[in-house]
């Protein structure tokens, strides 16, 4: 563990923690009886995540608070004592629960959800690593939908030790829960953190696809004069209003039902011939005559409007898409349909 020897790193409530720590449980639980429940939460989160003080950091403290006090002693800041500090305050059973589950974060409830949030693929990979019984209990945990996707990209013959001991199984005691969730929070979700941050180009791609047409344009072009290889994988992550025309006729239909409908003649107004053939050739005849005279009675648009609507469409389609009312062609063959 790493041990705080930098007086000058630590922060406030790091500071009020390792006085209050070093003042002991007594001491510290009156202090406690006289703050609100919020700064209390803050101290009891800083203790927990302490580690070890230096005695030089912890002498240096005493000065700066309490005119020349020293202590010669090391001091370790852990959930436990932290925990014990709540309960001599006499806080309550509920509120110091409440505390320690907020301080010990990503536990039960809280921890199964986030891992069904996991793409199967990256959990799968992890979980292939661990031994079939806590592989067992964590699909025993998370949706049966998701757990599901996950066992079938398990090899085989794990998949079915897997199966074996989920079958066995019976209540899982609270120690052994509490270490799969460590093991879960301390090798798992602390690597995902780091590791699954968005790539750089998709960031851009995603701010330029909500810049006005113009703006974006400029930033393009002089994208592509200074690093040219990188404007060409932005653009390619971009989806666009005029990407519509790769959706399929079911897809438009879905779309269409969605939409403002407002919003739609100033978006075709702008947009190419086939484009616009696309949209008409999936609305009744009827509705399709009233979109084109509601167009041309519109007379000039402003681009600023066009462009304001063709981007609402783009977000309604990709709302649809999260939703998996339809599916928006990437190019790759993985999209290609077979009839």
């Amino acid at each position: 563990m790493r041990i705080r020897e930098d007086y000058r790193t630590l922060t406030g409530p790091e500071k009020a923690s390792i006085l209050l720590l070093s003042l002991g449980e007594e001491a510290t639980a009156k202090i406690f009886q006289n703050m609100d429940d919020e700064e209390i939460m803050e101290i009891s989160q800083t203790m927990a995540t302490l580690g070890k003080v230096s005695p030089s950091v912890v002498e240096r403290l005493f000065v700066d608070f309490a005119d020349q006090m020293s202590s010669t002693n090391s001091l370790m800041g852990t959930q436990d004592s932290t925990e014990r500090l709540l309960q001599a305050a006499g806080l309550g059973t509920d509120k110091i629960d409440n505390i320690m589950e907020e301080i010990r974060g990503p536990a039960g409830r809280t921890m199964w959800e986030k891992l069904g949030n996991v793409n199967e693929e990256i959990l799968a990979t992890f979980l292939q690593k661990e031994y079939p019984q806590t592989v067992a209990v964590v699909l025993s945990k998370v949706g049966t939908d998701h757990a599901a996707r996950v066992l079938a990209l398990l090899p085989e013959t794990f998949a079915m030790e897997v199966i074996n001991r989920m079958l066995r199984m019976e209540a899982v005691q609270k120690d052994i829960l509490e270490e799969v969730e460590r093991t879960l929070r301390t090798e798992f979700m602390t690597n995902l953190a780091r590791t699954q941050k968005k790539d750089s180009h998709e960031l851009i791609a995603e701010i330029f696809n909500s810049l006005e047409r113009s703006v974006e344009t400029r930033f393009m072009e002089e994208l592509e004069k200074i690093t040219p290889e990188s404007a060409e994988k932005i653009r390619s992550l971009m989806f666009t209003f005029e990407d519509l025309t790769n959706l399929d006729p079911s897809a438009i239909q879905t779309l269409i039902r969605a939409v403002d409908k407002d919003k739609l003649p100033p978006a075709l107004k702008g947009a190419t011939e086939t484009l616009r053939d696309l949209f008409f050739s999936n609305m009744s005849e009827r509705a399709a005559k009233i979109m084109k005279e509601d167009m041309a009675a519109m007379g000039p648009v402003r681009l600023k409007d066009v462009e304001e609507s063709q981007t609402y469409i783009v977000n309604v389609a990709k709302d649809l898409e999260s939703r998996g009312e339809i599916t928006i062609p990437t190019g790759s063959e993985e999209d290609e349909m077979i009839y």
